[in-house]
C-alpha cells in the first residue's frame, strides 16, 4: 500500500518511486536505540550495522558527557554535520590514526587533511570552526586581565592556538602598566623552522598601542621547545629595541607539544 505523501496529483507509478526512495535512505535521526526485530530487516534484507548509531552517540554525549567517550567518538560528531547519512567512524579513525590525537586533527593544514581517504572540504571547513571556536573561548579568558593572576589560562590559550600548528607562529603580547593583557597579535608565520621577526615593527606596535611591557610567544613544530641560537639571538635584538622606548620585556616562551620553554626561567632574559 503507498504511503499518503499529501500529493493527490501523483500517479501510483510516482507514488511507489517515493516509497522506494525513502525505504532505501536510512533517516539522519532514528529515536529507537535499539531495533525491534521487525523493524531490523527491511524488505531489501538487514539494515546498515550503523542504523541509529549517530542518535545513540548524541545520548551518551548528552547523558554522560565527554569524559568517558574516546577521541574517535567526539570526532565522530563533529563529522556528522560535515557527511550525512553514512557510516563515519572509519573516517574519525582513520584520521586520528594518521595525526595522532583529537587535537592534531583539528589543527590539520586542508592540504594533509584531504589526502585522508574520505575527507572532504567539508570536513576541513568544520574542524576549521571548532578550531575557531576553541580558539576564541580560550582567548576569552585571558583578555583584559592581568598575566600575573591568570598565567596559566595565558599558557593554556598560547597552547591551544600554537602547539599543534605545523609551521612556526610568532606572537607578541602588549600589556599595559598593570600588566593586564590589552593586544594579542601575531606578527609572522614562516617554515618548519623559521620565522621572520622584526625587532624595530614589534617596538613600534608597542608604541601605538601605548603598551608598557610585552611577552613573546613562538611555537616550534617539532614539539622540542628548546631555544635555538636564532631565537637567543632574536629575543635580544626585541630587548634592545624594546628598552630604548622604554618598554619592559617580561618573558619569551616557546611552545611545543607537551611542554613549554620560558626564557626567564631559563636565565636567558
Amino acid at each position: 500500500m503507498a504511503v499518503d505523501h499529501g500529493n493527490r496529483g501523483l500517479s501510483e507509478e510516482a507514488l511507489r518511486g517515493l516509497d522506494e526512495l525513502e525505504r532505501r535512505l536510512p533517516p539522519v535521526d532514528i529515536q529507537a536505540t535499539r531495533p525491534t526485530s521487525a523493524d531490523a530487516l527491511g524488505r531489501d534484507g538487514p539494515r546498515p550495522h550503523y542504523w541509529g548509531h549517530r542518535a545513540r552517540l548524541r545520548t551518551r554525549f548528552l547523558d554522560g558527557g565527554h569524559e568517558a567517550m574516546p577521541e574517535y567518538e567526539l570526532l565522530e560528531m563533529v563529522l556528522f554535520n560535515a557527511i550525512p547519512r553514512i557510516d563515519v567512524k572509519p573516517l574519525a579513525k582513520r584520521l586520528i590514526e594518521t595525526f595522532g590525537d583529537l587535537n592534531a586533527v583539528v589543527a590539520a593544514p586542508q592540504a594533509r587533511l584531504l589526502e585522508v581517504q574520505g575527507a572532504t572540504s567539508r570536513v576541513h571547513y568544520q574542524l576549521r570552526l571548532i578550531e575557531a571556536v576553541a580558539h576564541r573561548m580560550a582567548r576569552a579568558k585571558v583578555m583584559r586581565r592581568s598575566v600575573i593572576s591568570s598565567w596559566d589560562d595565558l599558557m593554556t590559550y598560547c597552547k591551544t592556538v600554537m602547539a599543534y600548528r605545523q609551521t612556526e607562529q610568532f606572537r607578541v603580547l602588549f600589556l599595559d602598566r598593570k600588566n593586564v593583557l590589552i593586544a594579542d597579535e601575531a606578527q609572522g608565520r614562516g617554515t618548519v623552522d623559521h620565522v621572520p621577526v622584526y625587532p624595530r615593527e614589534v617596538a613600534k606596535r608597542c608604541l601605538e598601542l601605548n603598551a608598557s611591557a610585552l611577552i613573546l610567544v613562538h611555537n616550534h613544530p617539532s614539539g622540542d621547545p628548546t631555544p635555538s641560537e636564532a631565537d637567543v639571538d632574536m629575543t635580544g635584538q626585541v630587548e634592545t629595541a624594546c628598552n630604548a622606548i622604554g618598554v619592559t620585556l617580561h618573558d619569551h616562551v616557546v611552545i611545543g607539544r607537551e611542554r613549554d620553554a620560558s626564557f626567564r626561567a631559563l636565565g636567558l632574559i
